[in-house]
């Protein structure tokens, strides 16, 4: 929704300067301190260092220094190495181990064992794993190194020159900055929208403070926190990668200036982790094997979705799902934004616009044939006498306090208090709201919203005297309340300021103040940028206890380990075709982040759409990993089927899409077991190629599907970038691209037509689709087989994952599954396709076959004969069709007479019947 605070702030604090207030931001002083000096190490018996940091002149600036410090250092994994910096007397805030497990370092001591630091560690290194740390004592820095080659990723030692720069340590600030080479290039550090592509621009400004500020805004904190990045550097032709986390929810401002990176934080600890790599999906796998690998999703979760905020009654939402009907179009998933509650309350339902019985018999009609319903939560719970909801909670004590009561905010429903999800017993209660509301309609997954959280109002307020709040009239967004702003207190006005909002706005500007306190005496100020984590994880707990059923959680704010409970969207952005581009750089990002179950809005959420930007939005939208069309209240409708052009682009785009879903699905299980994301930069596959470094208008599904969408007004190219080797179009597979080098090439895109394309040496596995996933999952295969076209000898490879899609985990081994590895090799004019098949129930159960085989790249000069099958040879009148045809070949260089470049073919054999869940072989002879 066009949920709370951006809209007013589009209208007002936007007329502010933003570069004034950026800069107020980095005036910092010069020279904020000068360091700390280690005065004792030692190696722990668990082969960990221990030492001892003491500040060297201390200074008030910002607040006093924390005179002692506790450095922790372990190599956790061969690629995993972990830094972790602390107030050495007392402990600090981290983010929870129970919300993030991971292990804990010793505890803040008055004093350890004291050895030279000079001969504890032979020459100042910790060597136990692929990264070397090494230290110097005075001033104290470190720097982490590869050990097979001795490069330097991260160096914290201090420069005269350089203000940013040496190991500051306060209550509420920290400070600590790393040197780049010239040839990093960086990603990460979101979540924010940025306008120069998917790598980090220097100079501009990265802070995170998970904040409700619509997606429109640049380079402005957002929805999530993820402070990590990945550094991808290029020596001698040849990429390497590596990755590094500050693990802390605290606010802070990240400044990146090409030579140099500096954190600055407002609490919290230094706790680094730094991940070897070296490829970039070596780096992502990682990284998630700390934070959490991702979520399994169900097999209808890769369908399409549609959503509105505006379907005022149950009859719009049945003309909706029946309207996708008549035009053909795929449709898996309907969703109700706040429309379906009882004056906006959480767990309820409105009894006039969607009577309980007319809408328990729309969900069995429409889950008969497959389709899913979904709804929408946000955390604020309306302060109301008559409302079981908030009376069960304050029952229970489940909300976050001011002063000892519960604290008081204004979203939708009017006043609200917010669960405080840090509490173990707001999880139970939690959890019991969900089974009450399933109950009463039973839903299959939930959408949680406004979790940054968002308030309407800022400060400390109360419930007017007098006064109807909200009036149900008006913008529902106004702050109605009587509120106070709170000043009093460091944590609502802390000493350095974050870049908050991009504005220089309170951190407690439209959210829960600061100074408010969780569980066990919690403050927000620390756990700010937890609340949408903690509640995608209570959520998914509630959910996965309801049925025992794989849980579908869209939640939009984020942190680091979302992704193993729930999916994302990109939130509140807009019809433009600037939000069209930058839509691929964040769903780049968050699989970066661990978090691949990632889409935008389709068509914008607000203003309305042009009909050609919706055209090409679903052409693009088709190809998100997560897929759905969601629109304001206040736009015109736009459902896919609302122009007759939008509605060809779609049945087109996601004709290719419902076809290409055993994949999708396939990578969905290579996602949860690996970590890799399933939308990926084109680095992923090339990362030896620089010129892929910044491609931020096309990606890459999987390994090996190349997506090329047009994003520019009135155009009918697309000027596409190729890595070497052979491409061939999945919507024209006689289209084939040939290059030596990476090339730029233009390729029509009439305004109905995206440009997809597969690499070669790849087996990908499709359906024939259909317009929902239960009835498309159903039909027989087609194995597409993709060897290089200029190749005599070749060979590809693929993997088909399918399973029972309801049960919570995703794996082998309970005999619920398929997956088989596929392999193709053609030598000396021998061709031979065969399967290895791991686990074969789930597919022999549901009578699944392949039908047909498609394979690219052979050489056309030479006839197809000899076609055998399980070694049996197949003769005419078999019903097996058996055939080649030359296909239209791209070449970067043109052929000359008597050039050794063959001209290809395209053998299809069809009229199979075999089963998915046997082994097979198909060969025949290219002679």
């Amino acid at each position: 929704m066009l949920r709370s605070s951006h809209f007013l702030l589009l209208l007002s604090l936007l007329l502010l300067c933003h570069n004034g207030a950026q800069s107020k931001s980095s005036s910092a002083p010069s020279k904020i301190g000068h360091g700390y000096r280690l005065i004792s190490v030692e190696e722990t018996p668990d082969g960990a260092l221990l030492g001892r940091l003491q500040v060297k002149q201390p200074n008030k600036i910002y607040g006093p220094d924390i005179p002692y410090l506790q450095l922790f250092v372990k190599h956790e994994t061969n690629d995993r190495l972990r830094v972790h910096i602390t107030d050495a007397e007392k402990q600090r805030w981290e983010v929870p181990y129970n919300l993030l497990p991971r292990e804990q370092p010793p505890a803040a001591r008055q004093t350890i064992g004291i050895k030279s630091s000079n001969n504890s560690i032979a020459g100042s290194e910790y060597t136990g794993s692929n990264l070397i740390f090494s230290y110097t004592s005075d001033p104290f820095s470190f720097a982490v190194k590869r050990k097979s080659n001795g490069e330097t990723l991260f160096d914290s030692s201090a420069s005269d020159s350089d203000p940013y720069s040496g190991l500051v340590f306060k209550d509420q600030y920290l400070e600590i900055s790393t040197k780049l080479p010239a040839e990093a290039s960086l990603y990460g550090l979101g979540e924010n929208t940025q306008p120069h592509g998917i790598k980090l621009y220097p100079n501009d400004p990265y802070t995170l403070f998970t904040t409700d500020v619509s997606a429109i805004n640049l380079n402005t904190d957002l929805y999530g926190s993820h402070p990590v990045y990945m550094d991808l550097r290029n020596a001698g032709g040849r990429g390497s990668a590596h990755a590094v986390l500050l693990l802390n929810s605290n606010g802070m401002d990240v400044f990146y200036r090409g030579d140099s990176l500096t954190y600055k934080v407002i609490g919290g600890v230094l706790d680094f982790y730094f991940f070897a790599g070296p490829s970039p999906l070596d780096v992502v796998q990682q990284y998630t094997s700390l934070i959490g690998k991702p979520a399994p999703m169900p097999y209808w979760a890769f369908g399409f979705h549609q959503c509105r905020w505006g379907y005022h009654n149950l009859s719009v939402v049945e003309d909706v799902v029946e309207n996708y009907q008549k035009a053909e179009i795929p449709l898996d998933v309907i969703w109700n934004d706040d429309d379906h509650m009882d004056a906006h309350k959480d767990f309820t339902l409105n009894p006039v616009n969607y009577p309980r019985p007319k809408l328990l018999a729309f969900l069995d009609r429409i889950h008969s044939i497959g389709m899913k319903y979904i709804v929408i939560i946000d955390p604020g719970i309306s302060v109301n006498s008559s409302y079981g909801v908030h009376q069960r909670g304050m029952a229970n004590d489940v909300f976050i306090k001011y002063e000892g009561e519960p604290y008081l905010a204004q979203v939708w429903p009017g006043a609200v208090n917010f669960p405080d999800f840090l509490n173990p017993k707001t999880v139970e209660w939690w959890g019991d709201e969900v089974r009450r509301f399933h109950e009463l309609v039973p839903v299959d997954g939930l959408w949680i919203d406004m979790n940054e959280a968002s308030n309407f109002c800022s400060g400390l307020c109360k419930i007017p005297k007098g006064k109807i709040c909200p009036s149900g009239t008006g913008p529902g967004w106004i702050c109605c309340l009587d509120c106070k702003n709170i000043t009093k207190t460091r944590w609502d006005d802390p000493p350095y300021k974050i870049n908050a909002s991009g504005l220089q706005v309170p951190i407690g500007f439209k959210t829960i103040a600061t100074s408010a306190v969780h569980y066990n005496g919690v403050l927000e100020y620390d756990a700010h940028s937890l609340y949408g984590f903690s509640q995608s994880i209570a959520t998914h707990k509630a959910l996965l206890g309801l049925e025992g059923k794989r849980p579908f959680i869209l939640s939009r704010a984020t942190f680091v380990g979302s992704g193993k409970y729930a999916a994302h969207w990109t939130g509140d952005n807009k019809g433009t075709w600037d939000d069209l581009k930058y839509s691929i750089s964040t769903m780049l990002n968050f699989g970066i982040f661990g978090v691949p179950m990632v889409g935008s809005d389709i068509c914008g959420f607000y203003p309305a759409p042009t009909e050609e930007l919706c055209n090409r939005w679903i052409e693009l939208g088709a190809f998100y990993p997560f897929s759905r069309d969601h629109a304001n209240y206040y736009s015109p409708r736009q459902e896919l089927y609302q122009w007759e052009s939008v509605a060809k682009s779609a049945r087109n785009a996601l004709g290719m899409r419902y076809k290409l879903l055993p994949y999708l699905y396939t990578l969905n299980y290579e996602a949860h077991i690996t970590g890799v994301p399933i939308a990926r930069p084109l680095f992923f596959s090339f990362p030896d190629l620089k010129e892929s470094y910044n491609v931020s208008t096309q990606f890459l599904l999987g390994s090996s599907v190349l997506v090329s969408p047009v994003l520019d007004k009135a155009k009918t190219k697309v000027n596409a970038f190729f890595p070497p080797g052979t491409w061939y179009s999945l919507f024209d597979m006689s289209q084939t691209i040939v290059l030596k080098e990476a090339q730029y090439l233009s390729l029509p895109a009439p305004l109905n037509v995206i440009n997809v394309h597969l690499y070669q040496n790849t087996i990908l596995p499709m359906q024939r689709g259909g317009l929902i996933s239960k009835e498309a999952r159903k039909t027989p295969f087609t194995l597409i087989v993709a060897f290089p076209a200029d190749e005599s000898d070749g060979e590809a490879k693929g993997k088909l994952f399918l399973d029972d899609d309801e049960r919570p985990e995703i794996q082998l081994g309970d005999g619920l599954s398929t997956y088989i590895e596929l392999y193709a090799t053609v030598s000396q004019g021998s061709v031979k396709v065969w399967s290895a098949v791991q686990e074969s129930k789930f597919a022999l159960e549901k009578g699944l076959i392949v039908e047909k085989l498609v394979v690219l790249g052979l050489d056309a000069s030479k006839q197809a004969s000899a076609l055998a099958i399980n070694g049996n040879a197949i003769a005419g009148g078999s019903g097996v069709e058996f055939y080649a045809s030359e296909q239209s070949l791209f070449r970067q260089e043109k052929l000359e007479d008597g050039g050794d470049k063959r001209k290809t073919a395209m053998v299809e054999v069809k009229g199979l019947t075999l089963p998915v869940g046997k082994n097979f072989e198909i060969s025949w002879k290219m002679g």
